[in-house]
């Protein structure tokens, strides 16, 4: 792996997809159901709270946990048919059974995902509230994320009256179509869709073949730009030019798609605008690289998560190594977020540490989930307006307790970093493979290296470390997680590399300085 150094959230194009080296502080990004943070905020204050007056000690929690943005998940406005449709599915019903028995109708909102209008309610706090909201967040050094959902819009926005050419149309009735009325007469509309599921009866698939459709939703986000200072884009793939045209294949537009790519117009015009603001995209399928040639500051690494929840420490370890730089970089490492279920109802404690350390360590954008720092292990589905409480497991708050700091006091996210290659500790010993070392380095002189063993068994390996060119005989290093403290001769550690012996599920922090 080749030395590379972190970048920070600035304009890109597929014509300058190198951007100079730069220092960037940790990005770790906070995401909070908002319909269900404010009811729990309102429950506990005894009135109601809304994005208007959230009370301070949310802010300084936040502020001394390291995060740099906070995502505020369900915002937006839905209506009553996307609404019906959250109530009528019975799949959806049983999932609200099993994350809120006893739920209600009343328990039950449009989801954050069919969206009717870019505007905030007023019961979460309308427009004033959010900007308020915002100066606050600014007060403390934190900046808002907030949803962009361009593939499709809920069935109660007003585009499916008033402007139904800016949709996927049908001739007549096929499967995944339903009949509007419009301003221009009834017209079959094509629900959304991923092309490897069921359309999502809730939303209106929009028609990026059509010029105006892609007018229409410039326009829109660059209304959200204003409002914060960037935006998680919801299933960003299906907009690329060659993926809209393979989903859509069967229900033509009467005008040839554009040549370009709606995402490469898009970003380079909101930064026109809105110079450091920060794009996420929501992307699957090993369509990363591309989105993030277009301009993405961060894509899902959907693979990282997949591999540590598979308990696969070997594909773990090949992944990752087997990434550019440039693209771990831009990558957003989670173990859960509103999509996923949660971490703690997959992994032990103990391997919930280890793979924190694993992403939390890593370079680019670091994601936490609402719950996840108190182990919660319920899904709430995105539809349900309030979830089931559940008390906090010390010795998880103490995990997350002990990372968030130790990582913000050491070099990791900043400077340059170095995916080691971990080495066999003896022949015939193959634990080598289960191991994550990261070395970073601020400070001319000083370095940290991150050390996990993924496996539920005891591992050994080498580190070939990359220490500065110092006359320093000897370092010592110093685990920030826990008591060890060792020093070891420089000749040792460039000949063989630092030997590692951890227990299943090690994690440590090593602080690197020369010594007498």
């Amino acid at each position: 792996m080749s030395i590379a150094r972190i970048t920070p959230h600035a304009p890109r194009s597929s014509s300058t997809p190198n951007p100079q080296p730069s220092t960037l502080n940790p990005s770790i990004t906070y995401e909070l159901n908002t319909r269900c943070w404010l009811r729990e905020l309102s429950d506990r204050a005894g009135r109601s709270v809304t994005l208007a007056d959230v009370p301070q000690p949310e802010f300084d929690r936040w502020r001394a946990a390291g995060f740099t943005h906070i995502w505020l998940m369900g915002v937006w406005t839905g209506g009553p048919r996307a609404r019906a449709h959250a109530l009528g599915s019975q799949r959806q019903r049983r999932a609200y059974a099993d994350a809120l028995p006893g739920w209600q109708d009343a328990d039950v909102g449009a989801s954050p995902y069919a969206v009717a209008a870019y505007q905030v309610p007023p019961a979460l706090g309308g427009m004033d509230g959010l900007q308020q909201f915002r100066r606050r967040l600014q007060a403390d050094g934190l900046k808002l994320l907030l949803d962009f959902v361009p593939n499709h819009v809920g069935l109660d926005h007003p585009w499916l009256r008033d402007r139904p050419d800016l949709f996927v149309q049908s001739p007549g009735r096929v499967p995944g179509a339903f009949l509007q009325q419009t301003a221009l007469g009834p017209r079959w509309l094509a629900h959304g869709k991923d092309p490897n599921f069921p359309p999502w009866g809730d939303t209106a698939q929009l028609d990026y073949r059509r010029p105006e459709t892609r007018r229409a939703m410039l326009d829109q986000l660059l209304d959200v730009a204003g409002l914060c200072d960037g935006v998680r884009c919801d299933m960003a793939m299906l907009l690329l030019n060659d993926v809209f045209a393979r989903t859509w294949a069967h229900l033509p537009a009467l005008a040839p798609q554009p040549a370009d790519e709606f995402w490469d117009t898009a970003l380079a015009a909101v930064r026109r605008v809105h110079p450091c603001f920060l794009f996420l995209a929501e992307v699957y399928w090993g369509l990363e690289s591309r989105l993030q040639d277009l301009g993405f500051d961060f894509t899902y690494d959907k693979t990282l998560y997949d591999r540590l929840i598979a308990r696969d420490a070997p594909a773990v370890q090949r992944h990752l190594l087997g990434s550019s730089a440039r693209s771990l970089a831009a990558s957003a490492h989670f173990l859960e977020n509103h999509d996923e279920p949660r971490v703690a109802s997959l992994l032990s404690a103990a391997e919930h540490r280890a793979a924190a350390l694993a992403v939390l360590a890593l370079p680019g954008l670091r994601l936490l989930h609402d719950g996840q720092l108190a182990r919660a292990r319920r899904h709430t589905p995105v539809q349900l307006l309030r979830r089931l409480p559940e008390p906090p497991d010390p010795a998880i708050e103490a995990v997350y307790q002990a990372l968030l700091p130790a990582l913000a006091a050491s070099a990791v996210g900043q400077g340059t970093f170095h995916l080691l290659a971990p080495r066999p500790a003896w022949p015939e010993n193959p634990t080598w493979q289960n191991f994550l070392l990261i070395q970073w380095q601020r400070l001319p002189a000083e370095f940290n290296l991150v050390v996990v063993n993924l496996a539920s068994h005891r591992a050994q390996c080498y580190a070939p470390l990359r220490l500065p060119d110092l006359s320093a005989p000897v370092w010592s290093l110093k685990d920030s997680l826990g008591p060890e403290s060792y020093r070891r001769s420089a000749a040792d550690l460039r000949a063989g590399g630092l030997y590692l012996d951890l227990p299943p599920h090690g994690a440590q922090l090593f602080h690197f300085a020369p010594t007498s």
